[in-house]
């Protein structure tokens, strides 16, 4: 006689599983009511399906920005897939912030992979959610960031997340935490300031302006000096105290900050999109 499994059981290994209802019932049944042969079937598909997907590239997702209890710990991850579909599912997002949470204790990508999620590990969770939803699922950015302060954004949609250090938690921080992580996350910037990018960037920007400069005719013993604002321009745009506020393009963001305390600073920010 053939094992039907009760819709109680049925709906307990989908609650802890996350698969579909009727994955859960064949798995049942295969298991001949062994629930815990049953999770074992399940994780089994999940690792066959990942198999058969790790070519395939998985650019759309979530990505989360979360920060501890005392915001001084904060971590970004984006949780990739294949499709927006399934990058937009309630459930999908639900597992980004969960995932995002642990990071912030974790650290490395590595670390958190190897973190126990509910009895199994990360890494197990992402095989098992790949079999589930039938799409590589699997986490690609993976940032974190100490300060004695720090304020986190995400953008609607769940695509670009920021979080910036504060230099101090001061009467305000909470706002300027999250507007200049706001400020990150919409301008892409390169670097914190001009002390901050990497000689390599600069050299290939010196280049380049040099370049155009002769070019343009420019007489050899003014380019120099024609350089020199060149690249002030150039940590305006690229750097992030340095750019224009986006809530008020008449001071630039280190103006903001000390216009709330005139002793608090950017100290750092983390910045990851899809």
């Amino acid at each position: 006689m053939s094992y039907t499994p009760a819709a109680a059981d049925v709906a307990k290994l989908r609650n802890q599983t996350g698969a579909g209802m009727m994955d859960c019932k064949k798995a049942l049944v295969e298991a001949e009511g062994d629930f815990e042969k049953a999770v074992d079937i399940l994780r089994k598909k999940g690792q066959k399906v990942a198999a058969n997907r790790a070519d395939r590239e998985s650019t759309e997702g979530a990505v989360i920005a979360r920060v501890n209890e005392d915001n001084t710990l904060g971590a970004i991850i984006s949780l990739n897939c294949e499709t927006d579909f399934v990058g937009k599912n309630e459930a999908f997002i639900e597992l980004a912030y969960e995932l995002a949470e642990m990071a912030i204790f974790a650290a490395s990508k590595e670390e958190l992979l190897a973190t126990d999620f509910h009895g199994i590990t990360v890494a197990e969770k992402l095989i098992e959610q790949t079999g589930v939803i039938g799409e590589k699922i699997e986490i690609g950015a993976f940032e974190r960031i100490t300060g004695p302060y720090l304020g986190a954004y995400i953008h609607a949609g769940n695509k670009i997340a920021a979080i910036t250090s504060l230099s101090a938690k001061v009467d305000g921080a909470d706002e300027v935490a999250k507007s200049v992580s706001m400020q990150a996350a919409a301008m892409n910037p390169i670097a914190l300031d001009e002390t901050s990018v990497s000689q390599e960037t600069i050299d290939k920007e010196l280049e380049i302006e040099r370049h155009k400069l002769v070019e343009e005719g420019k007489p050899a013993n003014i380019i120099d000096n024609i350089l020199k604002g060149k690249m002030q321009r150039f940590y305006k745009d690229n750097t992030l105290v340095h750019q224009d506020f986006i809530k008020d393009s008449s001071m630039s963001v280190a103006d903001y900050v000390k216009s709330v305390n005139g002793d608090l600073k950017v100290t750092g920010f983390v910045r990851v999109s899809l």
